[in-house]
C-alpha cells in the first residue's frame, strides 16, 4: 500500500466508528472470524481495545492483520483501523499513484 492509498483510507476512516471491541480476553477466535466478516463486508474497519485489556494497540493490530489478511492502515491510541480489499463487493476505490517513466 502507497503513502497516498493509506493517506486516502486514513480519511475515510475519520468518519467511521468503531464497530468491534477488544476486551480483558484480548484476541479470540470468535472476534478473529468477526473481524473477517466485517472486513469482507466493508472493506475498512475500526476496532477499539478496552483499558481492560491488556495488550499494546500495536500488536493486537499486526496479529489481527496476520489473521485476516488485511492491511493495518493506522493506530491511534487504544483505536486501530483495518483494510482489506472485498472479493464480492468492492466498495473503496484506492487512488493509484501515476509514475511519469523517463526515457
Amino acid at each position: 500500500m502507497t503513502s497516498k492509498q493509506r493517506a486516502y483510507l486514513k480519511g475515510l476512516a475519520m468518519n467511521i466508528e468503531p464497530i468491534y471491541q477488544v476486551g480483558k480476553s484480548s484476541l479470540t477466535p470468535e472476534i478473529t472470524e468477526g473481524l473477517k466478516e466485517a472486513l469482507e463486508a466493508r472493506e475498512l474497519i475500526k476496532v477499539t481495545v478496552l483499558k481492560n485489556c491488556l495488550d499494546d494497540p500495536k500488536e493486537i493490530a499486526q496479529v489481527v492483520a496476520e489473521r485476516t489478511r488485511s492491511e493495518v492502515v493506522q493506530v491511534i491510541g487504544k483505536k486501530f483501523v483495518l483494510y482489506k480489499e472485498s472479493k464480492n463487493k468492492k466498495k473503496i476505490e484506492l487512488p493509484v499513484d501515476k509514475k511519469i517513466k523517463k526515457a
